[in-house]
């Protein structure tokens, strides 16, 4: 019988301790050098700005006239592609969690989650080359889709209740996405073929023209609508993953005792999941609105870059990332229009920040409030 040698025994445990400090330090620097990349960004946009600011080197006036139309796009374009991608992403997230099959769900959440690495360049070109032309030549189709196919929805979940026994087994709730897809796409089928008979019915034939001459709205071709549409596809994919992970990580003893309380199973999702659920449910939505904010070349390529302040969503918009991705490579350093765009810069970034520890104050609160499911009094 061959004796372990007495030298490499201890020496194994040894090198993996080496080896795990390595790791740990190497981590631990990473983190370190995050935040430190982080605080000097913000060190070096103050040190831009302050001196301009304190100096009065730049007008108030100029700064209101030049940053409010950006503020106002920028926070007009979230707010399209966060109602665009809220209800879907959240919707997706609670059938995938909650009455989605295991085996089927496990082929959908990787397809979804592929979403998010799309390039945002490619989802703009897309938005405004293709998407907005062809919302401009079927309008009337468009804005019909856009109420029909959430209506359409509801009459399904109708119809499916007053189905018998043997129907709803055939059509579960956890095969509802691949059912929904035929009969959604009858209906947008249905919707761009009537509504040229519709809008020449009602609105003349020309429903760009009506809305400007009844309404006062001029249409543009990239607008908000465009860029919530493109913004919201983008940003849904980590909404949605993120959701889902939460959902998924209620501990399902909380559900069954729901359900053997008498509870529905909407009750069960709205009382007990949802609560349960809200921490990472909110930090999913605020994560969206962040990247959302801070988006591009979507905004850049959909809506036109236009300095306007209004709340038709058939208007473009500049936001300030757009802008600063724009007039910054011709801006010379400390001329009036690069300290504007540092300025900018410098707003963003707080702005970013504000929401951002706003996020981890109210999920730190929530969770102290849900503490109880780890079993904490």
């Amino acid at each position: 019988m061959i004796e372990p040698s007495p030298v490499s025994s201890p020496s194994r445990p040894l090198w993996r301790r080496q080896r795990d400090r390595l790791a740990t330090a190497l981590i631990t620097a990473g983190g370190i050098g995050v935040i430190v990349a982080v605080l000097a960004i913000g060190v070096f946009l103050v040190m831009e700005v302050m001196p301009a600011l304190l100096g009065g080197v730049l007008d108030s006036a100029r700064i209101r006239m030049t940053l409010t139309p950006m503020a106002w796009g920028t926070l007009k374009a979230a707010f399209w592609a966060m109602a665009f991608a809220i209800p879907l992403a959240l919707g997706a997230a609670v059938h995938s969690a909650m009455f989605m099959s295991q085996r089927l769900r496990s082929r959908m959440k990787p397809t979804l989650e592929m979403m998010e690495a799309l390039p945002g360049v490619v989802i703009g070109f897309v938005a405004g080359l293709v998407l907005a032309p062809w919302v401009e030549r079927h309008l009337a189709g468009s804005l019909a889709l856009l109420l029909v196919l959430p209506l359409g929805v509801l009459l399904a979940a109708a119809v499916w209740r007053r189905l018998p026994s043997a129907g709803r087994r055939r059509l579960s709730l956890a095969r509802a996405g691949l059912w929904l897809v035929p009969w959604l796409a009858l209906l947008a089928s249905l919707t761009l073929t009537l509504s040229p008979g519709f809008e020449s019915l009602l609105f003349g034939g020309d429903l760009r023209g009506w809305l400007d001459a009844e309404l006062g709205l001029d249409y543009a071709t990239r607008n908000a609508l465009i860029v919530g549409l493109a913004m919201g596809f983008a940003v849904m994919p980590s909404v949605y993953a993120l959701a889902e992970d939460a959902l998924s990580g209620v501990p399902g003893r909380l559900g069954e005792g729901a359900h053997a309380l008498g509870a529905t199973r909407w009750q069960t999702l709205w009382r007990v999941v949802l609560p349960a659920a809200a921490p990472g449910v909110f930090a999913a939505v605020m994560i969206g609105t962040g990247r959302a904010v801070g988006e591009t070349m979507i905004v850049l390529m959909a809506s036109g870059n236009t300095a306007l302040m209004s709340l038709s969503p058939f208007e473009g918009m500049r936001t300030m990332a757009a802008g600063i991705a724009v007039e910054l490579p011709e801006a010379v350093p400390g001329s009036e229009a690069y300290l504007l765009l540092m300025l900018a810069a410098l707003l963003l970034f707080l702005f970013t920040f504000l929401v951002n520890t706003l996020a981890e104050v109210v999920r730190s609160r929530l969770r102290r409030r849900y503490r109880w499911l780890d079993g904490s009094p």
